[in-house]
């Protein structure tokens, strides 16, 4: 929930990116196909898709995820957690978002930002960033496979963990129990693009 009177408050902030140039135009309709990051602490947090059962949580500077191109920053609200307890908290949601999960209807990069921004602040993020997989619901059934798996993109090269932060979380285990608890290592920079228009056209002619 937002900060009380005490302590040190910091910003929660959601940062767009934009997955096709259609955005410009889609935009203006309150629709689109964007990916989102939160920003606190100074760096931002977001949800890619691999082949693993391990953690696609990564770890990036604010508003500069390889791969998208930045749109905005929206205000979600503020956290009284300190940067140590915010760390705990993004790991520990990170074992609920693995890489090989990653679904662009049902689990994709803007239902982990509206989790961590319910947790946070108490309230969802904006309903137009991911009106795209609201609608993409209703026809999940009929879409084709390839439509209901394919990721937005790789995760992205992530920052190198530093012994700063192995001062405030434990130590990354081999096995996949531990694994599942921590952010995801340094993977590979290889990005797949969605197939956008033929995702908004399929969408289309179902509506």
């Amino acid at each position: 929930m937002d900060a009380g009177n005490e302590g040190t408050v910091t910003p929660v902030l959601l940062n767009i990116y934009d997955l096709t140039p259609a955005n410009d135009y889609l935009y203006w309709f309150g629709f689109g196909v964007f990916h989102s990051g939160i920003e606190v602490h100074g760096m931002e947090y977001g949800f890619g898709a691999h082949d693993f059962p391990s953690s696609g949580v990564f770890e990036v500077e604010s508003k500069s995820c390889p791969g998208f191109v930045y749109r905005k920053s929206l205000w979600l609200g503020t956290t009284d957690m300190s940067q140590e307890e915010f760390r705990s908290f993004i790991e520990k949601l990170a074992g609920k978002y693995h890489g090989n999960t990653y679904h662009l209807i049902s689990k994709n990069c803007n239902h982990f930002t509206d989790d961590v921004c319910k947790s946070l602040t108490g309230k969802p993020i904006p309903g137009w960033v991911n009106r795209l997989a609201r609608v993409g619901s209703y026809f999940d059934c009929l879409l084709p496979e390839s439509v209901q798996v394919s990721p937005v993109g790789r995760v992205p090269t992530l920052r190198p963990i530093t012994d700063d932060d192995l001062d405030s979380i434990s130590t990354i285990s081999d096995s996949d129990e531990e694994e599942d608890k921590h952010l995801l290592p340094v993977s590979s920079t290889d990005l797949h693009s969605v197939d956008i228009v033929a995702i908004l056209a399929t969408l289309a002619a179902m509506a």
